[in-house]
Protein backbone atom coordinates (compact mmCIF):
# COMPACT_ATOMS: atom_id res chain seq x y z
CA UNK A 1 0.00 0.00 0.00
CA UNK A 2 1.93 4.08 -0.74
CA UNK A 3 2.26 5.93 2.08
CA UNK A 4 -0.21 9.09 1.22
CA UNK A 5 2.01 12.31 1.19
CA UNK A 6 0.41 15.80 1.85
CA UNK A 7 2.20 19.25 1.87
CA UNK A 8 1.08 21.85 3.64
CA UNK A 9 1.66 25.27 5.40
CA UNK A 10 1.70 24.79 9.00
CA UNK A 11 -0.86 25.58 11.99
CA UNK A 12 -0.74 26.08 15.71
CA UNK A 13 -1.75 22.98 16.38
CA UNK A 14 1.02 21.65 14.68
CA UNK A 15 3.48 23.13 17.26
CA UNK A 16 4.04 20.05 19.49
CA UNK A 17 5.13 18.36 16.45
CA UNK A 18 7.45 21.07 15.16
CA UNK A 19 8.99 20.79 18.32
CA UNK A 20 10.07 17.44 18.07
CA UNK A 21 11.38 18.21 14.63
CA UNK A 22 13.61 21.11 16.14
CA UNK A 23 14.58 19.11 19.06
CA UNK A 24 15.76 16.64 16.21
CA UNK A 25 17.70 19.20 14.43
CA UNK A 26 19.66 19.94 17.08
CA UNK A 27 20.26 16.36 18.61
CA UNK A 28 21.40 15.99 14.98
CA UNK A 29 24.95 14.71 15.66
CA UNK A 30 26.32 17.83 13.37
CA UNK A 31 27.82 20.97 14.79
CA UNK A 32 24.89 23.12 15.60
CA UNK A 33 24.38 26.49 17.25
CA UNK A 34 20.63 26.63 17.24
CA UNK A 35 18.71 28.06 19.87
CA UNK A 36 16.89 25.26 22.29
CA UNK A 37 13.26 24.66 21.11
CA UNK A 38 11.03 27.06 22.57
CA UNK A 39 7.81 26.28 24.44
CA UNK A 40 4.53 24.67 23.19
CA UNK A 41 3.00 27.92 23.60
CA UNK A 42 5.37 30.18 21.95
CA UNK A 43 5.43 28.17 19.14
CA UNK A 44 1.94 28.05 18.85
CA UNK A 45 2.09 31.89 18.35
CA UNK A 46 5.00 32.01 16.24
CA UNK A 47 3.30 29.70 13.71
CA UNK A 48 0.09 31.71 13.71
CA UNK A 49 2.19 34.51 12.77
CA UNK A 50 3.54 32.76 9.08
CA UNK A 51 -0.32 32.26 8.02
CA UNK A 52 -0.33 36.08 6.56
CA UNK A 53 3.47 36.50 5.66
CA UNK A 54 3.52 36.72 1.81
CA UNK A 55 7.34 36.72 1.88
CA UNK A 56 7.17 33.07 3.67
CA UNK A 57 5.67 29.91 4.58
CA UNK A 58 6.59 27.54 7.42
CA UNK A 59 5.70 24.29 5.45
CA UNK A 60 5.14 20.50 7.22
CA UNK A 61 4.60 16.88 5.61
CA UNK A 62 2.18 14.34 6.64
CA UNK A 63 2.76 10.66 5.73
CA UNK A 64 -0.26 8.74 6.14
CA UNK A 65 -1.46 11.75 8.53
CA UNK A 66 1.24 12.43 10.85
CA UNK A 67 3.62 15.44 10.69
CA UNK A 68 6.92 14.45 10.28
CA UNK A 69 9.14 16.83 8.46
CA UNK A 70 9.23 20.69 7.90
CA UNK A 71 11.31 23.45 5.92
CA UNK A 72 10.60 27.13 6.02
CA UNK A 73 10.22 29.12 2.85
CA UNK A 74 11.03 32.54 2.47
CA UNK A 75 11.07 34.98 -1.00
CA UNK A 76 13.82 38.03 -1.28
CA UNK A 77 15.72 39.64 -3.51
CA UNK A 78 18.70 37.72 -4.98
CA UNK A 79 20.88 39.88 -4.11
CA UNK A 80 21.24 43.61 -3.12
CA UNK A 81 21.71 44.79 -6.64
CA UNK A 82 19.53 42.95 -8.85
CA UNK A 83 15.77 42.68 -8.68
CA UNK A 84 15.16 38.97 -9.40
CA UNK A 85 14.03 37.30 -6.73
CA UNK A 86 14.72 34.39 -5.12
CA UNK A 87 12.94 31.55 -3.06
CA UNK A 88 15.38 30.44 0.47
CA UNK A 89 14.58 26.70 1.94
CA UNK A 90 15.78 26.78 5.59
CA UNK A 91 15.27 24.14 8.48
CA UNK A 92 14.84 21.38 6.26
CA UNK A 93 14.23 18.40 8.05
CA UNK A 94 12.44 14.94 8.09
CA UNK A 95 12.50 12.40 11.27
CA UNK A 96 14.19 9.73 10.97
CA UNK A 97 11.58 7.59 11.31
CA UNK A 98 10.00 8.51 7.75
CA UNK A 99 13.16 8.78 5.91
CA UNK A 100 12.94 6.97 2.22
CA UNK A 101 9.32 7.77 1.61
CA UNK A 102 10.25 11.26 -0.17
CA UNK A 103 8.81 13.41 2.07
CA UNK A 104 12.10 15.69 1.40
CA UNK A 105 11.35 15.86 -2.36
CA UNK A 106 7.74 16.45 -1.37
CA UNK A 107 9.24 19.75 0.27
CA UNK A 108 11.69 21.10 -2.20
CA UNK A 109 8.48 20.58 -5.14
CA UNK A 110 6.25 22.57 -2.61
CA UNK A 111 9.09 24.59 -2.71
CA UNK A 112 9.84 24.82 -6.64
CA UNK A 113 6.12 25.21 -7.31
CA UNK A 114 5.64 28.46 -4.64
CA UNK A 115 8.58 30.01 -6.53
CA UNK A 116 7.29 29.33 -10.07
CA UNK A 117 4.05 31.09 -8.89
CA UNK A 118 5.93 34.30 -7.66
CA UNK A 119 7.92 34.18 -10.94
CA UNK A 120 10.79 33.19 -8.80
CA UNK A 121 13.34 32.27 -11.35
CA UNK A 122 16.28 31.00 -8.27
CA UNK A 123 15.47 28.45 -5.41
CA UNK A 124 18.27 28.19 -2.80
CA UNK A 125 18.30 25.23 0.09
CA UNK A 126 20.37 26.50 3.14
CA UNK A 127 22.17 23.00 4.26
CA UNK A 128 25.36 22.41 6.34
CA UNK A 129 28.71 21.99 4.38
CA UNK A 130 29.50 18.83 6.40
CA UNK A 131 25.81 17.11 6.21
CA UNK A 132 27.12 14.87 2.94
CA UNK A 133 24.21 13.10 2.71
CA UNK A 134 21.85 15.73 2.67
CA UNK A 135 24.07 18.03 0.11
CA UNK A 136 24.61 14.68 -2.51
CA UNK A 137 20.59 14.27 -2.02
CA UNK A 138 20.58 18.12 -2.84
CA UNK A 139 23.32 18.00 -5.90
CA UNK A 140 21.26 15.45 -7.35
CA UNK A 141 18.46 17.87 -7.46
CA UNK A 142 20.02 20.14 -9.25
CA UNK A 143 21.17 22.38 -6.45
CA UNK A 144 25.30 23.68 -6.49
CA UNK A 145 27.15 25.24 -3.33
CA UNK A 146 26.98 28.66 -3.56
CA UNK A 147 28.74 29.73 0.29
CA UNK A 148 28.90 28.46 3.36
CA UNK A 149 27.00 30.18 5.74
CA UNK A 150 27.97 30.79 9.49
CA UNK A 151 26.52 32.45 12.60
CA UNK A 152 26.75 33.41 16.15
CA UNK A 153 25.31 35.45 18.54
CA UNK A 154 26.51 39.34 18.21
CA UNK A 155 27.93 39.26 21.60
CA UNK A 156 30.57 36.59 20.62
CA UNK A 157 31.76 38.47 17.82
CA UNK A 158 31.74 42.34 19.55
CA UNK A 159 34.17 40.12 21.91
CA UNK A 160 36.24 38.96 19.67
CA UNK A 161 36.50 41.99 17.73
CA UNK A 162 37.52 43.21 20.67
CA UNK A 163 40.50 40.56 20.92
CA UNK A 164 42.17 42.02 18.28
CA UNK A 165 43.09 45.52 19.41
CA UNK A 166 41.96 47.16 16.51
CA UNK A 167 42.31 50.59 16.86
CA UNK A 168 39.02 52.49 17.99
CA UNK A 169 37.46 49.36 17.19
CA UNK A 170 35.10 49.68 20.49
CA UNK A 171 34.37 53.56 19.57
CA UNK A 172 33.42 52.48 16.15
CA UNK A 173 30.94 49.89 17.07
CA UNK A 174 29.84 52.40 19.57
CA UNK A 175 29.06 54.91 16.79
CA UNK A 176 26.99 52.56 14.87
CA UNK A 177 24.95 51.50 17.36
CA UNK A 178 24.00 54.86 17.48
CA UNK A 179 23.74 55.84 14.21
CA UNK A 180 21.44 52.68 14.22
CA UNK A 181 19.24 54.03 16.79
CA UNK A 182 18.82 57.92 15.04
CA UNK A 183 17.79 56.24 12.27
CA UNK A 184 15.02 54.13 13.75
CA UNK A 185 13.34 57.02 15.53
CA UNK A 186 13.63 59.14 12.24
CA UNK A 187 11.84 55.90 10.22
CA UNK A 188 14.87 55.97 8.00
CA UNK A 189 15.80 52.93 6.79
CA UNK A 190 19.23 52.11 7.06
CA UNK A 191 21.88 51.86 3.94
CA UNK A 192 22.72 47.78 2.70
CA UNK A 193 26.12 46.66 4.26
CA UNK A 194 25.94 43.28 3.61
CA UNK A 195 23.40 40.34 3.01
CA UNK A 196 20.30 40.74 5.21
CA UNK A 197 17.86 38.04 6.94
CA UNK A 198 20.15 35.93 7.25
CA UNK A 199 18.74 32.83 9.69
CA UNK A 200 20.28 29.91 11.55
CA UNK A 201 21.73 27.08 9.24
CA UNK A 202 19.60 24.74 8.61
CA UNK A 203 20.18 20.77 9.21
CA UNK A 204 18.41 18.55 6.59
CA UNK A 205 17.74 15.22 6.20
CA UNK A 206 20.14 12.84 4.31
CA UNK A 207 19.81 11.73 0.99
CA UNK A 208 17.23 9.68 -0.66
CA UNK A 209 14.36 10.87 1.18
Amino acid sequence: MVAAIEVRDARPDDAAALIALWRELTTAGLPSRLPAPPSTAAAEVAVSKHSGDPFGRLLVVELDGEVHGMAYLRRTLISPLHDDTTVTVEYLHVSDSARRHGLGKALIGEAVAWAEHENCLHLAVVAPAIAREANRFLARLGLGQAGVLRFANTHTVRRRLAADHAPNLLALLSSRRSAIARRAQLGRPLPATGPADVSYPAEPESADT
